[in-house]
């Protein structure tokens, strides 16, 4: 069904870089994204090339000069791993800007409508960028690839990645969503910032740069949630529980040969590669998926343990669902554990309640509606330098 889609959408493949940004730009209007809310941001690529080294950093091929140019790398299996590498990442970020668009209709506040329209700007940079490196160093096959990550419609659920198709139908999913996925994304860039491939690691740098907003307004939005005190912190809870799971399948089965093989070549490192590197940690070239995880896992407790500082009770203190729960890839995909990491005991039917007491109801979704007529978040305004922009068409 998909191919035949594809085939009723594809457009003739561009063979240059610009005949695929007038494809873009179709996309942009097919998915209903007005150009006009990125404001004075510019859609151009942007490479770091002092930081990203001149010599491979690990792997087999480590101590020779990293490849400039597809046609330097040795092999063609490696060739293609680089290619997935860069589709899969470019089409998170097309994927992201689908989920999220329809949300500037609703902001909150003319701050948040700002920080919605400056990431999906710079999601869409990303995939740009992405899409730069596919079209111009990797031939006809990475045109096929930039021409398919335009053709791709997470609202039609056919992004490479499940949790790039789930919808997000409001603002609370989008702050636990920049707070907890986007911060996955920040690992898998890191881990990318190392690679043999000098272009790809170039990109990095920039692309780390400007995650970091996303972060900052997940975790930020969280907090003044939490400030604001109208939404229920077991209702928050909940939708910890859902995003959080989704977050820890992002980084793929425990021990996965594909990531393996991606350390083998020097593609794609581990999370602090160099100060490991210096450090001379030895790479578990086994686990390297699940080492990830729990520096991602650690790193999400320490802002979740930050946010409960501004709360008096400790009884209603918010967590981090223990990563067995909910998984539904790696050695506990399909398991029952519960949120607190204990086997589940009970049939079919007591998991199915269980779950709808952990994780988000239609109740909550109708509950929610209500709330949201409130002053269910901290009032923040606007800097003059964010209306100056033109990100989000504020008004002063």
């Amino acid at each position: 069904m998909f191919i035949a889609l594809l085939e009723e959408n594809m457009q003739e493949l561009p063979e240059t870089f610009d005949e695929w940004i007038d494809q873009f730009h179709s996309w942009q209007e097919k998915i209903g994204f007005d150009s006009a809310w990125i404001g004075d941001f510019e859609m151009i690529e942007k490479f770091d090339w002092e930081r990203a080294g001149d010599e491979i950093e690990f792997g087999d091929f480590a101590g020779q000069k990293k490849w400039l140019r597809s046609l330097q790398i040795p092999h063609q299996n490696i060739r293609d791993g680089l290619l997935s590498l860069i589709t899969v990442q470019g089409d998170t970020e097309f994927a992201s800007v689908e989920q999220q668009r329809h949300l500037l209709e609703t902001a909150p506040t003319d701050y948040d409508r700002y920080a919605a329209a400056r990431i999906m700007a710079e999601e869409q940079r990303h995939g740009w960028q992405m899409c730069y490196l596919l079209m111009t160093y990797f031939g006809k096959q990475g045109a096929i690839e930039a021409q398919k990550l335009l053709t791709r419609n997470a609202q039609e659920g056919n992004r490479l990645l499940g949790a790039f198709n789930q919808p997000m139908p409001h603002w609370l999913d989008f702050f636990c969503y920049t707070m907890f996925v986007d911060r996955d994304g920040k690992f898998q860039l890191g881990m990318l910032s190392t690679s043999a491939f000098k272009p790809l690691a170039a990109s990095m740098g920039p692309m780390l740069k400007e995650e970091s907003f996303h972060l900052g307004t997940g975790a930020n939005g969280l907090r003044r949630v939490i400030k604001a005190g109208v939404i229920p912190l077991d209702l928050l809870q909940r939708y910890f529980n859902k995003w959080v799971s989704t977050a820890h399948d992002l980084f793929g089965t425990d021990t996965s040969s594909s990531a393996e093989w991606a350390y083998v070549w020097g593609i794609k490192g581990r999370w602090e590669e160099r100060e490991k590197a210096s450090a001379e940690v030895a790479a578990d070239r086994h686990h390297l998926n699940e080492e990830a995880r729990q520096h991602y896992h650690y790193e999400i407790c320490e802002e979740v343990r930050r946010m409960n500082e501004l709360i008096d009770d400790s009884d209603k203190h918010l967590f981090i669902a223990d990563q067995r729960f909910n998984r539904e890839i790696g050695e506990h995909g399909g398991e029952r554990f519960t949120v607190h990491g204990d086997a589940f005991d009970g049939d079919d039917e007591a998991w199915k309640t269980y779950l709808e007491e952990v994780l988000p109801s239609e109740d909550d979704e109708s509950a929610l509606v209500k709330l949201f007529e409130k002053e269910w978040i901290e009032f923040r305004a606007p800097t003059r330098m964010m209306i100056e922009s033109g990100i989000g068409n504020l008004t002063a």
